[in-house]
């Protein structure tokens, strides 16, 4: 009886044990990460006072989640790390005012465009003889590493040097400590960093390049995520929540005096 018992009691946790893991993982199919760089202001970043993901881009996510029924997770990643996390499986959508790109489409697929913007030239308030992108013959420009900007200021003839930084924040430090001679952003970030300190930096000339945001997803993924993304996209732009969260992160960041 002894003997007889032992594979009794065995067969039984093993099955509590399946049963569990089946249960974890159906629940977890209501759970989507998402990875984000959190430094990118207004579209993501963390909310000093509540230390808690904010900004356009998190809540139009979150809007999305809603739409889909599903509970969103963020993941606050390097910018860097983006993609080879997705790919990865440490999350299965990533959204950081991402332009979509043909480079970037041969490693992720993309939602359909979220988010139509183009890149600016920032310089120290009070600077002269930078007005444009021809300008920047000459001068050093920095950039946060891997982004359309640093892409766009590699595309402008005579640069003397791009100084590429981890992040936007750290990007525009350097221009106002005087490293720098301008920067090159996406006109939102700029105007937010402008708002935030409106004597530090301004904005010369306007857009001289137009791009679309999209949300990432793993290239080939097999289920209907991508899908159900686009639909819940769809959704809150004909329902008017996307004008709301566009009212409140975008209208309120261009308002610079």
């Amino acid at each position: 009886m002894k003997n007889l018992f032992k594979p009794i009691v065995l067969l039984l946790v093993l099955a509590v044990v399946l049963t569990g893991c089946g249960g974890k993982k159906d629940a977890d199919q209501d759970v989507i990460k998402v990875g984000s760089d959190m430094t990118y202001a207004p579209f993501e970043y963390i909310d000093p006072e509540t230390k808690e993901p904010a900004g356009f881009d998190i809540e139009l996510m979150l809007a999305l989640g809603e739409a889909m029924g599903k509970e969103i997770e963020f993941v606050n990643t390097s910018w860097d790390g983006l993609i080879p996390g997705l790919n990865n499986g440490d999350y299965d959508l990533l959204i950081s005012a991402m332009t979509i790109t043909a480079e970037r489409a041969e490693s992720i697929d993309f939602s359909d465009p979220y988010f139509t913007t183009g890149q600016v030239i920032v310089v120290k308030k009070g600077t002269t003889g930078i007005n444009g992108p021809e300008d920047l013959a000459g001068k050093v420009v920095s950039v946060q590493i891997g982004t359309t900007g640093q892409f766009e200021a590699e595309k402008i003839p005579g640069i003397k040097r791009i100084d590429t930084f981890p992040t936007m924040p750290e990007a525009y430090t350097a221009l106002k400590q005087g490293k720098v001679d301008a920067s090159v952003a996406d006109e939102l970030t700029a105007l937010a960093e402008i708002k935030a300190n409106p004597d530090g930096v301004e904005i010369v000339g306007g857009i001289f390049t137009a791009e679309d945001y999209g949300i990432g997803i793993k290239k080939g993924r097999k289920d209907n995520l991508l899908k159900e993304v686009n639909e819940a996209l769809k959704k809150v732009k004909e329902d008017g929540t996307y004008d709301k969260i566009y009212e409140k992160w975008i209208t309120n960041a261009q308002g610079v005096e």
